[in-house]
């Protein structure tokens, strides 16, 4: 009887031991870390605080009866795009198992298949907190081109061009530059936290949007922005957030994560001062919209280099992206569309600037630090200077021609019209389309202008902007 009770404990703690040992290799397979977990779940949140940021920003440049509709747009553009995230556009971005190098399969549509376990993206935290990150991106990529069309656009086709947008634009170029067989990623192509998909992105289908839906009626007219304190907030929660948007894009807490936090703040920093010397040695002003501007200028020059360069070289973005920037921002109206709230000159010309800047000072001092590879011109790689400037043109192109199109095809659909009548555009998309106002005394003070009045002398009715 005792003999038998020692086998049977015997037997039960050799079983223990095995179920231990595959229970230990289970979690080093795995290796999810903590710290970095805790570290991209707070990026996460920094990113997400973007989007309000930029509704508060674009509705200060704007005037008082646009305001309240930009920041619409803006938060619409959360639930919208995380719902084509969620439904297909990880999947698309992101699939592990598509074999082209164009886009990828729905193999996780509605995020099958990404759960608690690390993806290909990151051995130390789950794939499901890398989607959610992914996601603050994609929701902030669409609402950046709403700047351009400020002030005529109508709200239901923009909400429409949201999902579909955000599908057969953005989804391709996430994959294109950081999907697992993506060509531009497999080609070699540097661009560490959106330059290509994010403000190249953007800024193209910024110039197809307007182009598309016309000149402002007052466009030759200079309006101030109305609310310089909402530009002041909405930076400070632009460049909060962009540490996050950066630095997170380590994936980890790690050294490469603190170098691109550096770099980012850095280029910030100088641009905005650069900005505000400008503005002065033109106007003997001190300027704070010029500094809030500058210093997003800075912020999007960088984004695609800040964890492939050092500091100083961040200085030099930020100091080039400030002077690139300023002088689209001041040439623009000699181009044929209006920009309304320059989201060319600031995102497009600054993510293209910062992607080159990216092939020549990519160094290995820095792309090491956390295991990776990669090095640019100053390295001796000359080579990369090239691929970046295909990257940017194929990317320009391909936001182009798709924007305009997915923009043709929705003004032809009825009810869904892009630009609000001449009428409406006076009185205001917010009262015009949203039948709300940022300001509750602007219900007042704001009258109804009909079209029996559009042929009138503009000074017989004073309209609040």
């Amino acid at each position: 009887m005792t003999n038998t009770t020692e086998q049977i404990l015997q037997s039960q703690v050799k079983a223990l031991q095995n179920a231990t040992e595959v229970l230990v290799d289970n979690v080093d397979k795995t290796s999810l870390s903590g710290g970095d977990i805790a570290w991209v779940l707070i990026s996460t949140c920094l990113v997400f605080i973007m989007t309000p940021g930029l509704g508060l920003f674009y509705a200060g440049l704007a005037r008082t009866k646009n305001a309240l509709s930009l920041m619409f747009v803006c938060m619409v553009s959360i639930a919208v795009v995380s719902f084509q995230w969620v439904f297909w556009g990880y999947s698309l971005s992101f699939s592990n198992t598509a074999t082209n190098g164009f886009i990828g399969n729905l193999d996780n549509i509605v995020l099958h298949n990404v759960g608690l376990k690390p993806g290909a993206n990151s051995d130390t935290i789950p794939e499901s907190l890398f989607m959610i990150f992914q996601c603050m991106f994609a929701v902030i990529t669409p609402a950046l081109a709403f700047g351009a069309t400020a002030e005529r656009m109508r709200i239901l086709p923009a909400i429409v061009f949201l999902f579909f947008w955000s599908t057969i634009v953005y989804s391709v170029i996430c994959y294109w530059t950081w999907g697992a067989h993506g060509w531009l990623a497999e080609w070699g192509v540097m661009d560490y936290a959106g330059g290509l998909p994010v403000h190249c992105g953007s800024g193209a289908a910024a110039i197809a949007y307007c182009y598309l839906i016309g000149k402002r009626k007052d466009y030759k007219k200079h309006f101030d922005p109305h609310n310089v304190t909402f530009v002041f907030i909405g930076t400070f929660l632009l460049w909060f957030g962009w540490l996050g948007f950066n630095g997170g894009s380590s994936l980890g807490a790690n050294a490469r994560g603190a170098n691109a936090m550096v770099c980012s703040h850095v280029a910030a920093s100088i641009a905005g001062c650069i900005w505000v010397a400008l503005d002065y040695w033109r106007t003997k002003k001190l300027s704070m919209i010029g500094f809030c501007t500058g210093a997003v200028a800075g912020l999007a020059t960088v984004t695609p280099g800040c964890g492939f360069v050092t500091p100083c070289a961040a200085a030099l973005y930020g100091l080039l992206g400030a002077l690139c920037c300023n002088t689209a921002v001041t040439y623009k109206r000699k181009l044929k569309f209006d920009d309304a709230l320059d989201v060319f000159a600031v995102h497009y010309v600054g993510g293209a600037i910062g992607l080159i800047l990216t092939g020549f000072f990519a160094t290995e001092k820095v792309t090491s630090l956390d295991g990776g590879s990669g090095k640019g011109a100053i390295d001796g790689n000359w080579k990369q200077v090239y691929i970046q400037l295909v990257g940017i043109v194929t990317v320009t192109l391909w936001s182009l021609v798709m924007t305009f199109i997915l923009l043709k095809i929705l003004n032809w659909i009825p009810g869904l019209r892009l630009r609000i009548s001449e009428e409406e555009e006076l009185n205001g998309v917010d009262t015009s389309e949203m039948g709300e106002v940022a300001y509750a005394n602007d219900a007042i003070e704001l009258p109804q202008i009909t079209t029996d009045k559009l042929n009138k002398n503009p000074s017989d009715d004073t309209i609040k902007v």
